[in-house]
């Protein structure tokens, strides 16, 4: 058997990187990708392997595990994770995988334990990960030093939980600083999660991601948004008019004097921070435009602050307003299906029925997301026609899908070995 096949039974999906390594490095810039990139399932599988398994994937919130033993549970395609707050305050995340015969450990989403306990076989764990206890029956000379669970990178910055389950995860140091110094008026350590919701999407994880990254599609698809959101995705939008400019040139003096950080940050790609006004006379993402919580989170002076609009690629965008936020988490489940999460999150202690109505607080991020939803849903029929093929992306509306297919592109080909430098992506 020649080396080649050897290779193959080592790796069945080296036909499928050959190929896609050919596609991303023929394809046509500012085109969306062949069809295979959103319904194939070995290339699905090669989107598990070359980004959510080797990114900081936005995880969860701190606010989400306050105390000593509270976790919560992540799935990572066929990778459980558990988050776990530790005897030292420390954030701790570990496979959720018992090492003794490979059940998962934490089965709910959330929880708060004092010790991680398989419920299996009762193979108790500590919180830091140390095996403590294994049954009387494993033998004198077993060791339980050696079966501590197996450990997942985790980084923690301004509320946010990032996990990676790569060896060598790549450098995030520069956005966990930018995290920190944007979010500290919010005081993310005093915020609690008012209202949560989970959709399926039946579509593939990049047009989830490819429809958050434009606004072409809001003035026919998002009413309830447009309420209070500028079409514009950030200061210096091509798009922008000079009405548009002049309104953020006097917001930005405002926040600027109430020591509110305000200017555009990117990272590379893959990472953007703006605060950009929403339209005049509103304050929140509310159906009429006004404060959805009565109490400001964290020691912000206003509630007319805009929004901090935080993008994190692969899989999460944000909206920070004066009032509350709005938190988003995609996660791919197959090739043509994704769940979309989303947490409003409120100031701790802010009162359910006298500060906030949960209905009205999330009203018109459940219309947005349904809309997104159906859009998406049709996208991927569309495309799974055999009469489809790459079309070309609008460089003026269209911008943030350009460079989000950029990046995923010399993200996948950097994992399968491919240089790209005239893509010109650089981080930082």
């Amino acid at each position: 058997m020649d080396p080649m096949s050897l290779d193959r039974l080592d790796d069945p999906l080296a036909p499928a990187r050959e190929a896609t390594a050919e596609m991303l490095t023929n394809r046509r810039r500012h085109f969306s990708l062949p069809q295979p990139f959103y319904n194939d399932e070995r290339l699905f599988r090669l989107d598990m392997q070359e980004i959510f398994e080797k990114e900081w994937l936005f995880a969860g919130l701190t606010c989400e595990i306050p105390t000593k033993g509270s976790f919560i549970t992540l799935e990572i395609g066929d990778n459980p994770v558990v988050i776990v707050r530790g005897n030292d305050g420390e954030v701790h995340a570990f496979h959720n995988v018992c090492r003794h015969r490979g059940s998962r450990l934490c089965v709910s989403d959330r929880g708060k334990v004092a010790k991680l306990v398989c419920p299996y076989h009762q193979w108790t764990y500590e919180l830091d990960g140390r095996l403590l206890f294994a049954g009387t029956d494993m033998g004198k000379d077993f060791d339980l030093s050696a079966y501590g669970l197996k450990p997942v990178n985790v980084r923690t910055a301004g509320g946010y939980i990032f996990v990676s389950l790569a060896d060598e995860p790549p450098a995030i140091d520069e956005l966990l600083e930018t995290l920190e110094h944007y979010l500290a008026p919010y005081e993310m350590d005093n915020v609690k999660v008012a209202v949560e919701s989970s959709i399926v999407e039946q579509a593939n994880w990049k047009l989830v991601i490819e429809n958050n990254r434009e606004c072409y599609h809001c003035s026919g698809a998002h009413p309830e948004l447009l309420n209070s959101l500028q079409e514009f995705d950030d200061s210096d939008d091509p798009r922008a008019t000079p009405a548009y400019k002049a309104l953020v040139e006097r917001k930005q003096g405002e926040w600027e004097a109430m020591g509110v950080p305000w200017r555009l940050k990117r990272i590379g790609k893959r990472n953007r921070l703006t605060r950009t006004p929403l339209l005049e006379g509103t304050v929140s993402m509310t159906l009429d435009g006004q404060p959805g919580c009565r109490k400001l989170m964290g020691r912000l002076p206003s509630a007319d602050l805009g929004a901090l609009r935080i993008l994190h690629l692969p899989n999460s965008w944000n909206h920070f307003m004066g009032d509350h936020a709005v938190v988003f988490r995609v996660m791919p489940l197959g090739p043509q299906q994704t769940v979309v999460t989303t947490k409003w999150l409120v100031h701790k202690d802010a009162v359910e029925g006298v500060d906030y109505d949960p209905a009205r607080l999330r009203r018109v991020w459940d219309a947005t997301n349904d809309q997104d939803r159906r859009l998406a849903e049709e996208n991927q029929r569309g495309i799974n026609s055999k009469g489809y093929e790459p079309g070309p992306y609008s460089e003026t509306f269209e911008f943030g899908v350009i460079d989000f297919i950029d990046w995923y592109s010399e993200r996948m080909l950097a994992g399968l070995g491919v240089a790209t430098p005239h893509l010109e992506l650089a981080e930082g």
